[in-house]
């Protein structure tokens, strides 16, 4: 049944690339959605069946549709597009990692640096493939709707393998691929035995996405899109059994990925929700339960007890710090602050990363920010920083002022923005092309919204409109 992974991912391609040359460019979304998710466990079970020598053609697809997709936008751009304030940071973050990939920056050679170069920067160029889209051609509904069905669809096959207490990972050759293309077993620096076991014992799960971690961070962007797409006009949450399975799955997800970083932000998000849908309810309800969880926390942390264990011992080892992976980024941060007091302007392209992790060894890292200021220094990472913030207030200010299928991409990438902000602490999240690729492309289209004439009308479908 595996070889349904690299059909789908193939096949996904295929449409996505046929839709895009026909003009329909939101085409992509359908390869964004169903090959990007899939990307490494494809990549997986097709070097399993023998496929190795196709695995770079294959790895080709993301950037070949987003780039096609990219300039031919811009081929049929009628007007000259009118200019945001976040296209010029984004501009002049790009301008920045190009300077440090020409110039003789660090020890790090011109392949790996254009490798760290693209894994930095690539996901701008996905920005503005959605800047560049005319939004009145994006049927929002549909593509909302299909990434619902691959949230439900991957809380199955977790349900699985929580069963079979299996490792969809461990059939498909997925330490095999990586221990082949990126040259890291699972001792390496990205430690894939301890990504899928925690130290107190709970197994965690990744469905076919990369890592548990990847995973969460997917659940994430699934808990943004279910509620943009069913909350209306009047802030009132349309509940019927699609949103109800939609919210389910994402709980499962969440809980049997076991990230905790992911988890608390998984509560941030609903709580952030509610208070921009001023829902009094769910607030004072948080309110309340934070409040009980703080006190028991701190009730049976004052204990002098030390036989703590399960999901009670996991909680107060992440609390103090004395749990192995929060000692391991801790460990990592550490290594990477020292590195850039040392070097406030950058060791190199290549010296922290995934990039790093399969060359030279990495030099800090586990938070998005630490390893572009150990590459290209502090400017670098405040540009970035600075391209976050200026989201989450644009969305926040916009939010209010629009209506329709342009309200919920608003929200959607305010929740998404917010919800990854956590992850990103403590781990490179720009690493995952999915979470990446679908973050930054729906952030495009947002300024694309905003930067219209005037609001955008709903577009009609075969004879109907999409419903707002």
């Amino acid at each position: 049944m595996l070889f349904v992974f690299p059909l789908i991912y193939i096949v996904s391609f295929a449409i996505a690339f046929k839709e895009v040359l026909k003009g329909n460019r939101d085409g992509l979304l359908i390869f964004m959605i169903w090959g990007m998710s899939i990307y490494i466990t494809a990549m997986s079970v097709s070097f399993t069946f023998g496929l190795k020598d196709f695995i770079p053609f294959f790895q080709l697809f993301k950037e070949l549709l987003i780039i096609s997709t990219l300039v031919l936008s811009i081929l049929d751009l009628k007007t000259r597009p009118k200019f945001h304030i976040v296209d010029h940071v984004i501009f002049l973050f790009l301008g920045y990692m190009i300077i440090y990939a020409i110039l003789p920056i660090g020890d790090q050679g011109i392949i790996t640096k254009l490798l760290a170069l693209k894994g930095t920067s690539f996901f701008w160029v996905v920005y503005f493939t959605g800047r560049f889209i005319n939004p009145k051609t994006i049927y929002v509904n549909k593509y909302f709707s299909h990434i619902i069905i691959l949230t439900i669809a991957a809380a199955i096959v977790t349900l699985i393998e929580v069963v079979t207490q299996t490792h969809i990972q461990n059939l498909s050759g997925f330490f095999e691929y990586t221990f082949y293309v990126y040259n890291l077993d699972e001792g390496g620096d990205y430690g894939f035995s301890a990504m899928f076991n925690s130290d107190s014992g709970i197994m965690r799960f990744a469905s076919f996405f990369t890592s548990p971690l990847e995973f969460a961070g997917a659940t994430l962007v699934a808990l943004a899109i279910t509620l943009s797409l069913y909350t209306r006009d009047d802030n009132k949450f349309n509940i019927n059994n699609i949103s109800l399975l939609a919210l389910a799955a994402t709980v499962i997800s969440i809980f049997f990925s076991f990230s905790r970083a992911p988890i608390a932000s998984y509560c941030i998000m609903i709580y952030i929700y509610a208070r921009i849908t001023k829902k009094q309810l769910i607030i004072k309800t948080t309110h309340f339960i934070f409040l009980v969880c703080l006190l028991y926390i701190t009730w049976i942390a004052i204990q002098f007890e030390n036989n703590h264990s399960g999901l009670l011992g996991l909680i107060l080892n992440t609390v103090d710090f004395s749990e192995p992976s929060s000692i391991g980024h801790l460990a990592q941060w550490t290594q990477g602050v020292l590195a850039i007091i040392d070097n406030p302007f950058g060791l190199g392209l290549g010296t922290s990363g995934r990039v790093a992790s399969s060359t030279i060894g990495n030099v800090g890292g586990e938070n998005q920010y630490i390893i572009l200021a150990v590459q290209t220094g502090l400017i670098s990472a405040i540009l970035y920083l600075s391209i976050i913030i200026i989201f989450i207030r644009l969305a926040i200010k916009w939010l209010p002022k629009l209506k329709g299928k342009e309200k919920k991409i608003c929200m959607a990438v305010l929740l998404i923005k917010i919800g990854l902000f956590l992850s990103s602490l403590t781990s490179e999240i720009e690493s995952s092309t999915y979470l990446s690729y679908l973050n930054w492309f729906l952030s495009g289209l947002l300024i694309s919204i905003i930067t219209q004439p005037t609001i955008t009308q709903t577009p009609v479908y075969n004879g109907y409109r999409e419903n707002n």
